[in-house]
């Protein structure tokens, strides 16, 4: 088992510093490391270092990438006569909310999809919702107004101002209804071959994080739940592991996960 991380803006043969930490974990516990350049990944002359040895498996720990970034991020890796543990398939299972939400349409907010084209305002007016969560298939708004809405007239700016921060959507809409959470109550789970993990070693695994382990095809993926006001857990997202960010969790926690399995 190989991890592959991004590789320094400057020095394609050093780890980007936001990666150092897990980069040096899953090495202290005998795990192999490489890095790749993202920046040459898309012109098609990126290449893996140290080079992996033939028929190894490489897990990619980094930064978010498109669909068809990931694609040629596999291509590299069998290129080099290795393999990716989780194919580009397994990738959008996870990464794009359409292909996770109908695997557990009742544990999380309801969700409707729409293309950029469409008449936006007047199909949130007829969903009789009070507030909307916009994001496209991966992210939603961070800056400027946000990703929270309580006026459909305003879906059109939000949709603008994703454009314009991001550059593009990504894949197509998504509109969740919102629910009363109760803040700062969200943790992120990792999801392991079907085995659940939380960011600490004795904590209890609740119940549905659980029902996504079993629900779920992928082979190493996130779960994210929060409180409700009445009481019940909700997932809010489910993401790629891979790409995933160790949100309350130590990257020694993280390392130590793989080594159960893969070691």
């Amino acid at each position: 088992m190989r991890f592959l991380f991004p590789s320094d803006y400057f020095n394609p043969k050093k780890v980007d510093e936001a990666y150092s930490a897990q980069f040096d974990c899953l090495r202290n516990i005998g795990f192999e490391t490489s890095v790749i350049s993202l920046e040459a990944l898309a012109l098609g002359s990126s290449k893996i270092y140290p080079y992996p040895d033939a028929g190894s498996k490489l897990v990619y720990r980094g930064w978010m990438i498109t669909a068809d970034d990931y694609s040629l991020l596999v291509n590299v890796v069998r290129d080099s006569g290795a393999e990716v543990l989780i194919s580009r398939e397994e990738y959008l299972a996870t990464h794009y909310l359409p292909n996770w939400y109908p695997l557990i349409r009742e544990l999380t907010p309801e969700t409707l999809f729409f293309s950029v084209d469409d008449n936006l305002e007047d199909e949130l007016i007829r969903t009789g919702w009070s507030s909307f969560f916009i994001k496209d298939y991966v992210k939603s708004l961070k800056t400027s107004i946000g990703s929270i809405i309580d006026n459909p007239s305003a879906i059109r700016t939000v949709v603008d101002e994703m454009q314009k921060f991001r550059g593009f959507i990504e894949g197509g809409l998504c509109v969740r209804r919102v629910e009363d959470f109760i803040s700062d109550t969200e943790r992120r789970y990792f999801v392991l071959n079907g085995k659940p993990f939380a960011p600490s070693e004795n904590e209890e695994i609740p119940q549905i994080v659980e029902d996504c382990a079993k629900r779920i095809n992928s082979k190493f993926f996130s779960v994210d739940v929060v409180e409700h006001r009445d009481g019940c857990k909700r997932v809010v997202e489910i993401g790629d592991g891979q790409v995933s960010d160790l949100v309350g969790w130590t990257s020694e926690r993280f390392a130590s996960l793989w080594a159960d399995y893969y070691q």
